[in-house]
């Protein structure tokens, strides 16, 4: 079948589905433009499930239009997406604010070299793809007026939020074992928009099938560290006021 004429089946049934996860003019429009299987090939291209691909998690078209729509892109804004896996998410950026105002970063090597082959077989070739720390985001080209985080952490990172505009936002999955989908202001201010399940973030010398690949984890024992050295002198399990 013609692929156009999946990608419209497939937006059609995102609009008009009970969960309605498409509602805006811009998104339909984008999704329909996009040829989904130059990114993840035509087997799965049109099926609304996510998969493994290179160690990263291909969102499905429905969480992929969840968070798109949430992020709100507005013609020419300049967009940062941390986290580019194969690339779909900033190709349909790129339909809205133009590719040359989407940047992609990815802390993993191959899919930076992935995505970038995607985006030029799909059209997309002025989208830049950089290899970085999500966390540390893209101080080169800041500031973005949308930064998407493709990747859950317990806490906005604040280099990402440092590279705001003044009326900026970051969209992220917020928390560990219970994410939601979040809307972070420049000033830090956050509003939740439901639940959500997102692979954590990486951070450098990680690879994606290492044991512990959670940033989150690591940060909860560092904060139980920390409040445990910080508990007042009657908290201390190891004085010993006998003696």
């Amino acid at each position: 079948m013609d692929p156009a004429v999946l990608r419209d089946d497939m937006v059609d049934s995102l609009q008009h589905e009970s969960k309605g996860v498409v509602r805006s003019a811009w998104l339909s429009t984008a999704m329909r433009a996009v040829p989904r299987e130059a990114f993840v090939g035509e087997q799965q291209a049109y099926s609304d499930r996510p998969f493994e691909r290179l160690g990263t998690r291909v969102l499905s078209p429905s969480t992929a239009g969840r968070v798109l729509e949430t992020l709100s892109p507005e013609e020419d804004d300049d967009v940062l997406v941390v986290g580019a896996g194969v690339g779909y998410t900033a190709a349909v950026l790129a339909e809205q604010v133009g590719a040359a105002n989407v940047h992609a970063i990815d802390i993993t090597r191959r899919l930076v070299i992935e995505a970038r082959q995607n985006l030029a077989e799909a059209g997309y070739d002025a989208v830049l793809v950089d290899r970085r720390d999500g966390a540390d985001g893209l101080p080169e080209y800041a500031p973005y007026d949308r930064i998407l985080l493709e990747a859950a952490a317990i806490d906005p990172p604040r280099a990402l939020l440092q590279q705001l505009t003044d009326d900026g936002r970051l969209v992220m999955p917020l928390g560990t074992g219970e994410q939601s989908l979040a809307v972070v202001e420049a000033d830090g201010s956050v509003k939740r928009h439901g639940t959500v399940a997102f692979q954590p973030m990486l951070v450098e010398g990680e690879q994606a099938d290492t044991v512990e690949r959670n940033r989150t984890h690591r940060e909860d024992r560092e904060r139980a560290r920390r409040a445990a050295q910080s508990r007042a002198g009657w908290e201390q399990e190891w004085i010993d006021w006998d003696g």
